[in-house]
Formats: C-alpha cells, sequence, structure tokens
C-alpha cells in the first residue's frame, strides 16, 4: 500500500485548518490502517434553520473520516483518491453536545475502495446516522 506520510491522529488533524472539516471543527481523535476516529462539538452555527443539527455537517464529518483513512489504504503507484459515491441514512439528531464518527474500511482494491462510517450523539450514546461512500483510486496519466 502507497504510505502517505500521514497516518496518525496528530498528522491528520495538521491537514484541517483552512479546510471545511477545520471550519466545522472536526478532530481526529484515532487512526489505524482500516479505521478512524473523530468527532466534532455541536455549535449553534452548525444548525439547520429548524435548530437542530444540519444533515451536511454530520455528512461532512462521515465523509472527512472515511476520506482521511483511505489516504492509509491507496495501492502502491496510485496518484490519490475521490469520491464517487456516498449515501446517509438518519436516525437521530442534536442540538448540543459531542457527536463522534468510526469510520470502518470495507473493501480496498485497486480501483475502488469502500468505507462504512456510524455517527453517535456522545452524550446520549444513541445512533444518529449511517453512512457508506465508495472512494475512486486516482492513478497517474501516461
Amino acid at each position: 500500500m502507497a504510505a502517505t506520510g500521514f497516518h496518525t491522529a496528530d498528522q491528520l488533524n495538521d491537514l484541517l485548518p483552512g479546510t471545511l472539516p477545520g471550519l466545522l471543527g472536526i478532530v481526529i481523535d484515532s487512526h489505524e490502517p482500516g479505521r478512524l476516529t473523530a468527532h466534532l462539538e455541536v455549535r449553534p452555527d452548525l444548525l439547520a434553520p429548524n435548530g437542530y443539527l444540519h444533515a451536511a455537517t454530520v455528512v461532512a464529518l462521515a465523509d472527512t473520516a472515511c476520506g482521511l483513512a483511505t489516504r492509509a489504504l491507496l495501492p502502491d503507484g496510485s496518484s490519490g483518491f475521490t469520491t464517487i459515491e456516498l449515501k446517509s441514512n438518519f436516525l437521530g439528531t442534536a442540538r448540543e453536545g459531542r457527536i463522534g464518527v468510526v469510520a470502518t474500511n470495507a473493501h480496498a482494491g485497486r480501483t475502488t475502495q469502500v468505507w462504512d462510517a456510524a455517527v453517535t450523539n456522545e452524550d446520549t450514546g444513541r445512533p444518529m446516522a449511517l453512512f457508506r461512500c465508495t472512494q475512486s483510486v486516482l492513478w497517474p496519466r501516461d
């Protein structure tokens, strides 16, 4: 597998300032090949006009966890990846507190990777969303 040099939680967190995940306040808690955990604190500016956590915030947390974890499983010689499909099922929401995600690899192939993520309200322990995404592995063009 290709080594990107960004495998520890601290190294991954160093990538976030100045990006959407950084603006949302996403923090990577742990990373090992095939599994990543992260969280964010729910703030008023992350809520939808109805007063509940905006669904896009939950998707961004899950997609960020899966995307950062993809890096460690890229095949040698690949040049990167991009998300080609994602799906979310929402089971609950939050107005405050902390939400967390656990992203796990379901498939790491030469052309695609498939990741699952479970988002949880860490204050209540209740599941909030189930997420699956497919990453396309990119290769240098001749």
